[in-house]
């Protein structure tokens, strides 16, 4: 999700190469139906999940962000609702989440077994990607 990070520079491939999924965070949870309809439909057998240094997803709990929400509206009892039901998926150990990720897709039954998975992290400080699985 994060616009410093220009993925085709950084795998040095071209527009048309890679189907690139943004979510905040780089969460492989949420986007799983994105990569069921690129590899079912599309042909895609190799994932790599790229998470990120400087990322937001360590600055928050599930718990303080649904009360922003909430706070934000504080008369929208729908929203409260919904809200409460939403995973946020947020991580305090970078590395251990992308290892959580990449594990989280070689063992999905919904993934193609033939699926290669590899899991980096993307030093924004440096513009270079260090793999981690």
């Amino acid at each position: 999700m994060d616009a410093r990070i220009n993925p085709f520079k950084q795998l040095d491939i071209e527009e048309g190469d890679a189907h690139i999924i943004r979510n905040a965070g780089g969460m492989a949870r949420d986007a799983l139906r994105s990569i069921i309809i690129s590899q079912r439909l599309l042909g895609t057998r190799e994932i790599a999940v790229y998470h990120h240094t400087g990322c937001g997803m360590v600055q928050f709990t599930t718990p303080s962000l649904r009360q922003m929400v909430k706070d934000a509206d504080p008369l929208n009892a729908e929203a409260a609702k919904q809200v409460d039901q939403i995973k946020f998926l947020e991580y305090s150990d970078l590395e251990q989440s992308v290892k959580d990720d990449v594990e989280f897709l070689k063992t999905n039954p919904l993934v193609l077994k033939e699926t290669k998975v590899t899991g980096w992290i993307h030093y924004v400080e440096t513009g270079k990607a260090t793999r981690v699985v």
